[in-house]
């Protein structure tokens, strides 16, 4: 599963054309995954990507007893009946890579009494406070223990409901509540919650094994705990974010891409807005076409938000595309307050693309201002030149790659591995789209 090449060397000018797969969301892969934990039976997912994610869960679910098999290409059979505690340095050691182990948090309380959880690793694109999960376990009664270590969380009187609102509807701690309460002793209530696709898809699974959720329009989410949960057999929710940063790579390439498996229900917004730019695209039962019918792309004015807004992992690719686009363009990051670094290494690439550090204000603005947010300035079109750039995080990194396939010239992107994180076998599905490049250990 592991990427050997560091560095891929791209000759850039050349349009992709062809099909490519998207399978299960890494958003909702994984998380499903710890789901397994809170089962007395095996769990079957389905449709799992073939992503280092994925691999990081799988050893850290091994650490803790879960046999974790593969009965067939892209299925994971999970059976958590030996589960057992881990040595803290096994898990610190997993860790590193990943954001996940914060999830651990409440399976773990309810089968073993404890979690150990180490300083967290993931992309580095702002800040992300782990202080919503820690108060929501606190909600549910738990004890948390801060110590050079990391964290240790206990229960020692178990779990019970809360009610419990969210100061921003933030998508690790919504799914941190609901892997808490299905277990935890009577019935709670989240305000303010996630209510993205993958959430959804991860309430399915947790219904699935005997949990009792529903959903209200206004965020709101009610879960009654239950004593027993069983295992499930589920098919991932097709990967979206993959889906569209494939749909930008036709737009600022001129090309022509077959996304096999994405969903329009679930790109809604990103397809308003990439026909808004000029780019075309056709729904078909089995997926969705993208292409560059011609003529100038035109500047837009994007919100990042929370579902059903425009995803903040979808801007970074889509900008590579802005920057071909005739006009100004301004993106406003309202999730994170660090996502436009890469724009740095653009516009060492020809872009015009300028950051202001504390947001903009604008009078066509619909989603609330942040404290921390930031807006982009994209001027174009831009001819874009190659350059040798380093990957600073997943979506990110993909820009880096659409941007050198859109370029005149010679490109080297290093430190690709960050990118199959999230975007499986992406070097073979560059090769099939026609792409010329080689790779570098």
């Amino acid at each position: 599963m592991g990427l050997k090449a560091d560095s891929i060397v791209i000759e850039g000018g050349k349009p992709l054309r062809g099909r490519i797969e998207v399978r299960g969301a890494k958003n909702l892969a994984t998380k499903a995954m710890v789901a397994s934990l809170l089962g007395d039976t095996p769990s079957l997912l389905q449709d799992v990507p073939e992503i280092s994610d994925v691999d990081v869960v799988s050893r850290m679910l091994d650490a803790y007893g879960v046999a974790v098999t593969s009965p067939a290409p892209g299925e994971l059979l999970l059976d958590p009946v030996n589960v057992a505690r881990s040595h803290f340095e096994t898990i610190d050691a997993l860790a590193g890579s990943s954001r996940i182990p914060i999830l651990f948090c409440g399976p773990l309380l309810h089968r073993l009494g404890e979690a150990l959880i180490p300083d967290l690793g993931g992309c580095r694109i702002g800040d992300r406070p782990i202080d919503f999960h820690m108060d929501a376990l606190r909600a549910f009664g738990a004890i948390v223990d801060k110590s050079y270590e990391g964290i240790r969380i206990t229960a020692p009187d178990g779990l019970r409901g809360a009610n419990i609102e969210l100061p921003f509807p933030s998508v690790g701690a919504t799914e941190q509540v609901l892997l808490t309460a299905v277990k935890a002793k009577g019935v709670t209530e989240l305000k303010n919650a996630a209510i993205e696709p993958e959430i959804m898809d991860l309430i399915a699974v947790l219904q699935k094994m005997g949990a009792i959720i529903w959903t209200e329009a206004n965020r709101t989410i009610f879960i009654e705990g239950v004593d027993q949960l069983s295992g499930y057999t589920h098919r991932a929710i097709s990967d979206r974010n993959e889906a569209a940063s494939w749909a930008a790579a036709a737009l600022v390439t001129r090309g022509d891409i077959f996304v096999g498996g994405a969903k329009q229900q679930d790109l809604m917004t990103f397809l308003n807005v990439f026909r808004k730019v000029g780019g075309a695209f056709d729904v078909r039962e089995d997926g969705i076409r993208f292409w560059h019918p011609g003529g100038a792309l035109k500047p837009v004015q994007v919100e990042t938000d929370v579902h059903p807004g425009f995803m903040t992992d979808w801007q970074q690719p889509l900008i590579v595309a802005l920057t071909q686009a005739e006009g100004v363009s301004v993106v406003h990051e309202t999730v994170y307050e660090n996502r436009f670094g890469f724009t740095d290494a653009l516009n060492d690439m020809g872009a015009d693309i300028v950051v202001h550090r504390d947001g903009l204000e604008s009078v066509t603005r619909r989603v609330p201002r942040r404290k921390l947010e930031q807006a982009a300035v994209v001027t174009g079109p831009t001819p874009l030149h190659g350059a040798e750039v380093r990957v600073p995080d997943l979506r990110g990194g993909f820009s880096y790659l659409i941007a050198a396939l859109a370029a005149q010239g010679r490109s080297r992107v290093s430190n690709i591995g960050i990118i199959s994180r999230g975007y499986e076998h992406f070097v073979e599905k560059l090769e099939a789209l026609g792409a010329d490049f080689t790779l570098e250990a």
